[in-house]
């Protein structure tokens, strides 16, 4: 038989964090890969982030909000932080 991979489930606190993120990357225009060779993560990365099972590290989301030309708050608040 063939082993079964266990994935973790979504986290609540990461999956608001994951829709803003993938918000602003369809948004901009900004694929799946092209952010993760921004952020230097693989693209898995990025999709785990989006569905809210992982989050990116603070080096990883300063790299996004710069790919993104975004303000810091645009991916981790709804709320505008000026």
């Amino acid at each position: 038989m063939g082993v079964v991979l266990e994935f973790p489930e979504a986290d609540p606190r990461y999956q608001s964090a994951g829709r803003r993120l993938k918000r602003w990357r369809e948004e901009r225009g900004v694929g799946i890969e092209a952010l993760a060779e921004a952020i230097h993560a693989s693209p898995d990365v990025i999709r785990r982030c989006e569905a809210g099972r992982s989050r990116l590290d603070s080096a990883q989301l300063e790299a996004a909000t710069r790919a993104l030309h975004l303000p810091l708050w645009a991916l981790v608040s709804d709320v505008p932080a000026y």
